[in-house]
């Protein structure tokens, strides 16, 4: 029997920059339903056959018309054009389906890209049924057999440019076992059984396609082991975001690729707060420079909280290209080593599911933090005095922070040490409010709004400073700020309290962040960066030696 190509099994391959999104066989929208949580702002189109089906998709999209899409002209006005046209278990079913492609091209914005999703014929499980002698003639009669070869030829007289083309393989092992099993004959054919496997391990291939043909870049980058969800905001989500545009190859990695590429293929390597010392530090940078990158650093905190910067670690800024950080604050700060800094807030891949305000007759209060206690500290007794005064009407979450959670005199209390991001976030979203101190240093100026971008996603309501926070929260309508305890004392007071007043600042917040701290929106500005990094690398490269022979004679 064909496996069948689920929703998510496309979700990495649809571009995250695309507004308009045109889903042709949508069946009843569970494409949509999936991808809206990475982009709210995209515009939703669905076409099917079958008007029920069309009607549950309008429940996830923005306009589904049920009409025939081989013969009806398109149902919507799309006057920029289409930025993606997905073809998912549809193509197969139909009497020309290229007639139908070539037809859609023309309504594709300039960037436009097509997710073609065909079956495989010579997937192995098909193969297995003719050996075994299960094959259903009736089933695989009601579908159209694809060749790659055909394919590529098709596009091109739609004039389509490939971009790539991904297996789905649904069981890798059991594919490498029947092709295994069948080595010696496919051998004694001179068929090559490796070559064969590749072939027949996916039961159907993805294909993405554009208009124009555009440069390729690869984008690399290392992660510091995880620790409370920074190493996934910073490097991991938007990695994978940028991925999704069919012209960037990116990933993390713990090695380097030193094969430089023949044909000028721009090479980005994004170093995550590394600790470049001396002769190691100058190793990995030369390493970055022979395997041809242009490197860049990540880093999203004041740099003198850092015991490296005592120990020659300017080179972590000096020696390379350039930075990218999260707040203009720190910027400001990392200016000093090099000028070339581009400023990316911290922003979430998607929207969480919300959990939260199940009990009308509880808030719980959340608070997850490392080294925090000077920050906290002052805001213990109020906190003690509120729980006190509520009793099991207010309950606490507490992630990482063990002096936090042994300071809170009440027993409706529950801790859970340093976690994965996936278990952070799902404490932080069955709570009700987020817990958020900075104290006023100049460490804590350059700190981002990231706790608040994640309490908001998950429509918690944020009880926060004005050091950080107030440049962020709308204060009253997004989230209550505090100056002092004696304020933080009455706001807590008021959330406790008013337990709708949380939920609606918690769903301002969600809204905000829908409309403003999506990384989806930062996946065009970043790859525009890194190409003009590209453009301009033997000027940068030039500056970066300059540093260099400066910071070297100053040691001397």
């Amino acid at each position: 029997m064909q496996s069948s190509l689920q929703a998510t099994d496309l979700l990495p391959r649809i571009p995250l920059t695309a507004q308009t999104i045109l889903d042709v066989g949508c069946g009843r929208g569970a494409l949509a339903a999936a991808f809206r949580p990475f982009n709210p702002k995209a515009r939703l189109l669905g076409i099917d056959r079958d008007p029920e089906a069309a009607n549950l998709a309008a429940l996830h999209m923005d306009q589904v018309a049920a009409v025939d899409v081989e013969i009806d002209p398109l149902p919507f006005d799309v006057p920029e054009g289409i930025d993606c046209i997905i073809y998912k278990n549809i193509l197969e079913h139909l009497r020309d389906p290229w007639a139908l492609i070539r037809r859609h091209a023309e309504a594709l914005s300039a960037d436009g890209v097509m997710l073609i999703c065909v079956p495989n014929f010579e997937y192995w499980r098909f193969t297995e049924q003719l050996l075994r002698g299960t094959w259903d003639e009736e089933e695989a009669g009601r579908r159209r057999w694809f060749n790659p070869d055909r394919i590529r030829q098709q596009l091109r007289l739609a004039g389509l440019t490939l971009c790539d083309v991904i297996p789905h393989e649904t069981d890798a092992a059991a594919a490498a076992g029947f092709a295994e099993a069948l080595a010696p004959g496919l051998s004694a054919l001179g068929i090559d059984p490796q070559a064969y496997q590749r072939r027949a391990a996916g039961s159907h291939s993805i294909w993405r396609v554009r208009k124009e043909p555009i440069q390729r870049m690869i984008l690399a980058g290392n992660m510091l082991t995880p620790v409370g969800g920074v190493s996934h905001v910073r490097v991991v989500h938007p990695l994978q975001a940028v991925g999704t545009d069919p012209a960037v190859s990116a990933g993390v990695t713990d090695r380097v690729d030193m094969g430089q590429s023949a044909d000028g293929t721009p090479r980005i390597f994004v170093l995550h707060r590394p600790a470049l010392i001396g002769e190691q530090g100058l190793s990995m940078l030369r390493m970055l420079t022979e395997a041809g990158y242009l490197i860049v650093t990540e880093f999203d905190d004041h740099p003198d909280h850092f015991d490296m910067m005592r120990m020659g670690g300017a080179l972590t800024f000096l020696g390379v290209h350039a930075i990218q950080t999260s707040t203009t604050a720190l910027a400001e700060v990392l200016r000093k080593y090099n000028p070339e800094i581009a400023v990316f807030p911290n922003a979430l891949a998607s929207l969480p599911e919300v959990r939260n305000f199940a009990d009308p007759h509880s808030i719980t209060l959340f608070f997850g933090a490392l080294n925090r206690e000077r920050d906290w500290g002052p805001f213990i007794q109020p906190i003690n005095a509120v729980a006190a005064m509520a009793g099991e009407r207010l309950k606490f979450q507490v992630v990482h922070d063990q002096g936090f959670f042994d300071a809170l005199q009440t027993p409706h209390k529950t801790f859970t040490p340093t976690c994965d991001y996936e278990t952070y976030m799902r404490i932080l979203g069955g709570s009700e409010v987020s817990f958020m101190p900075l104290s006023d240093t100049p460490f804590n100026r350059a700190k981002s709004d990231l706790k608040f971008i994640e309490a908001a996603s998950c429509r918690v309501a944020t009880l926060a400073s004005t050091v950080v926070y107030g440049n962020s929260i709308d204060d009253g309508r997004t989230g209550l700020l505090f100056r002092d305890p004696v304020e933080f004392h009455a706001r807590l007071l008021r959330l406790v309290a008013m337990p709708d007043l949380a939920r609606d600042l918690g769903n301002a917040a969600r809204q905000y962040v829908s409309d403003e701290r999506m990384l989806a929106y930062q996946v065009a500005p970043r790859i525009a960066w890194y190409r003009l990094l590209w453009a301009r690398r033997d000027a940068l490269t030039a500056a970066l030696r300059i540093r260099m022979q400066q910071q070297f004679q100053s040691a001397a």
